[in-house]
């Protein structure tokens, strides 16, 4: 059950004020849109893109071992970080 635990408290705090909770936010303010619709249709794509994150990562476990896959993971999240504080022009 630990395991399960730190999967909710770690993918709800991923999820928290990231892009896809602020576009939602956004369809949720439309005037005459269900808030239930939306609900229903974000918490499906969330779902989805979990199973196929589920599924790409069972059978990439199956090739890389895992602790290879949280270090290419943790590289690839501080790459993305150094990536974003770069100015743009």
């Amino acid at each position: 059950m630990k395991t399960y635990a730190a999967i909710f408290a770690s993918v709800l705090l991923a999820e928290l004020g990231d892009k896809t909770q602020l576009a939602t936010l956004l369809f949720a303010t439309s005037p005459g849109v269900s808030r239930t619709g939306v609900f229903l249709a974000a918490a499906a794509a969330l779902v989805t893109s979990t199973l196929l994150a589920v599924l790409v990562g069972a059978r990439l476990g199956e090739w890389v071992a895992p602790s290879m896959l949280k270090t290419i993971a943790g590289v690839a999240f501080v790459a993305i970080g150094v990536w974003m504080l770069l100015p743009r022009t």
